[in-house]
């Protein structure tokens, strides 16, 4: 049960104050609210007070001595890390197309050829429940090391609705079971099944017919996303898929422009989708377009480095008032990694973001692509108790020292559950 809890003697509190109402945008990414010597004071799972340490202790009305009082010694305190696009449920890997991609077979090369995600769907859909549960337990209890308290998960390695549904109750069961809050988002229109190659749109018709009125009559998803590529859904198909699933009260994603230029960032800003993402060959119209109506861009550098692709321009959107986000793809075939921070480090050194842009993107702004941004992503009053503890002493450190998982102490619903770089936590509940 969360009690009290106060963070004292931050080198730099970043607070991320005021940005509850719509992601941040142009120079406004650069705002963090650092508060030097800060401390944040937790109440039964939500913050109560986040100011200097002089302010917080002259306004401090619990026991004092019956709360939990955690040193930062020093150390950079920010909002708990929110990665807002992952695959998280799935069965196997796939190493060997690594080697193959180094022998310079490409992603769609290789998905054509029967592997990519028709390989990981295979294997999922023979997965017992309880072992793609187990997996995906010990995945999250290292994006928990990592600095994450909360992700969105994504089916799409089904293709068919007994998979995708499994897919869909795993992930629910893992929300109620472990700390990370756990986002789902119905991805059923991820790739062509085999047996739909020479009828693509009779598989589309499928996903809007049967199985997206399950995944929203049975609540198993709140977000409903496609992969509007060249050689998987067109561009008229990913309309029809999102629109449908818009009725009955799915908010729309959309895997936009990752391999090719497909007007997908142009459809995600016509159809008010909540997030395009991937947006490495998204066009200059397509990013004015997503300004304009506000979509936000989640980028997922991860992805790029791995397949040794181009990586999105993340500089020209910001500059063109697009909100970003960054995430870690992870997923077995395209980005196999749990680690935000390298993330973050390589959003810096390939994509031109600052470090305090970067810190925006994975907190308040990630928290809005998955429609939290009044529950998470800042530290201030009322919100979720959710607090990251890394150990430099500003955030620019931060970004300086890469590839190093930073992460000492991670809080989240006002519970402790990575103490000194180690998990802590006996349940969901603390």
């Amino acid at each position: 049960m969360a009690g009290t809890i106060l963070i004292r003697n931050a080198s730099q509190l970043v607070t991320l104050k005021g940005s509850s109402d719509a992601p941040l945008t142009g120079e406004a990414m650069s705002r963090l609210e650092v508060i030097e010597n800060g401390t944040v004071w937790i109440e039964d799972g939500l913050i109560k007070l986040a100011d200097s340490d002089e302010a917080v202790m002259a306004q401090f009305t619990g026991n004092y001595e019956a709360a939990e009082i955690i040193d930062a010694n020093g150390r950079l305190v920010v909002p708990g890390l929110i990665d807002p696009h992952t695959h998280l449920v799935h069965a196997g890997s796939r190493e060997e197309e690594f080697n193959m991609r180094l022998s310079g077979a490409s992603y769609m090369d290789i998905m054509n050829a029967g592997g990519g995600i028709h390989a990981t769907a295979s294997k999922t859909k023979k997965a017992a429940p309880e072992d793609l549960f187990q997996a995906a337990y010990n995945t999250l209890n290292e994006f928990l090391l990592h600095g994450v308290t909360t992700l969105e998960a994504k089916s799409g390695y089904g293709m068919e609705w007994e998979t995708e549904k499994k897919q869909l109750q795993v992930a629910k069961e893992l929300n109620e079971r472990h700390p990370i809050d756990i986002i789902r988002t119905f991805m059923g229109a991820h790739a062509v099944p085999k047996e739909y190659k020479e009828r693509p749109d009779t598989f589309v018709d499928h996903i809007i017919e049967y199985m997206l009125p399950r995944a929203a009559e049975e609540g198993l998803a709140e977000f409903n996303d496609v992969f509007c590529e060249q050689g998987v859904f067109t561009p008229e198909q990913s309309r029809r898929i999102l629109e449908a699933g818009k009725k009955l009260g799915l908010k729309a994603k959309i895997h936009a422009d990752e391999i090719e230029p497909y007007k997908g960032a142009e459809l995600a800003a016509e159809l008010g989708a909540i997030s395009a993402e991937h947006l490495l060959k998204a066009s200059e119209e397509g990013i004015k377009k997503m300004a304009e109506a506000g979509v936000i861009g989640v980028l997922l550098p991860g992805t790029a480095f791995f397949l040794m692709a181009e990586f999105a321009d993340a500089r020209k959107m910001i500059d063109s008032g697009v909100p970003i986000a960054l995430s870690t793809d992870f997923n077995p075939g395209s980005s196999p990694t749990v680690s935000l921070p390298f993330i973050m480090n390589l959003a810096c050194l390939k994509m031109g973001m600052t470090p305090a842009e970067v810190i925006t993107a994975v907190t308040i702004n990630a928290a809005h692509a998955i429609n939290r941004g009044r529950e998470i992503g800042s530290i201030e009053q009322g919100k979720k108790g959710d607090i990251t503890i890394f150990n430099v002493p500003n955030y620019m450190k931060l970004q300086y020292s890469y590839g190093v998982n930073h992460t000492h102490t991670v809080i989240k619903n006002g519970c402790v559950v990575v103490r000194d770089k180690n998990l802590v936590f006996q349940s969901a509940g603390c």
